[in-house]
């Protein structure tokens, strides 16, 4: 289970104040999927970055009774100067899990050749993708945090990428960002849609995906 008490995150830039997230108090269950629905620029990621806790809220607080995962394809925590095996070792450790195991996971799953023993910073973004998912995907997390996990790579490597993830959701929960609604029905069970600052819950993927177009003035035919 995941609780968000109070949550809110304001930016404040050059005279304009942004509110992503205005006292939102919610819960994400244990065992379910849930899709994180709203338009471009309405806060997705950065809700996520701070379920996460990569994110500082303005005020509240999350809540969390199991582990959580950064967001899946986030490599923003890689040190540039470290090859990406030394840092999937050095997440490893951190995680107090098999270091070589995890090096060996990444290695096969990232598909990243030679680069895998260059450094990060002169990966690609895409590469860095591969990396961190392949890194999230090798740690059995009870929340798995999901930032349009599809977007990277060939196809080939997404639909890979989809079905190690289906297998993770058999035993964990996810919160879950794309703009593909037919890959959020086959992935989740519930919604989330964020909008103006405030998140509305349901239980049913369907119904969160109606709200949503509601709000965006969408039909049936027109959804992503």
């Amino acid at each position: 289970m995941i609780a968000l008490d109070n949550l809110t995150k304001v930016f404040r830039r050059n005279n304009q104040t942004t509110v992503v997230a205005d006292s939102i108090s919610a819960v994400f269950p244990t065992g379910e999927s849930v899709a994180l629905i709203g338009r471009n620029g309405a806060g997705k990621s950065t809700l996520l970055r701070m379920i996460a806790g990569t994110a500082l809220p303005t005020s509240g607080n999350v809540r969390s009774d199991g582990t959580v995962s950064w967001p899946v394809g986030y490599a923003g925590s890689f040190h540039p100067e470290l090859t990406g095996a030394q840092n999937v070792r050095f997440v490893a450790r951190i995680y107090g899990i098999d270091s070589d195991a995890l090096v060996d996971y990444v290695q096969e799953f990232s598909e990243l050749g030679h680069h895998y023993f260059q450094r990060f910073g002169s990966y690609s973004s895409g590469m860095r993708a591969r990396l961190a998912m392949g890194t999230s995907m090798g740690i059995d997390f009870d929340t798995y945090l999901v930032d349009e996990v599809t977007s990277v790579g060939d196809a080939v490597f997404r639909k890979k990428s989809q079905v190690i993830f289906a297998d993770r959701m058999k035993n964990s929960s996810a919160i879950f960002v794309s703009h593909s609604m037919g890959l959020l029905r086959n992935m989740c069970t519930m919604g989330a849609v964020l909008h103006d600052g405030e998140l509305n819950m349901f239980d049913d993927i369907e119904d969160a995906i109606s709200f949503h177009h509601k709000l965006m003035g969408l039909k049936k035919e027109e959804e992503g």
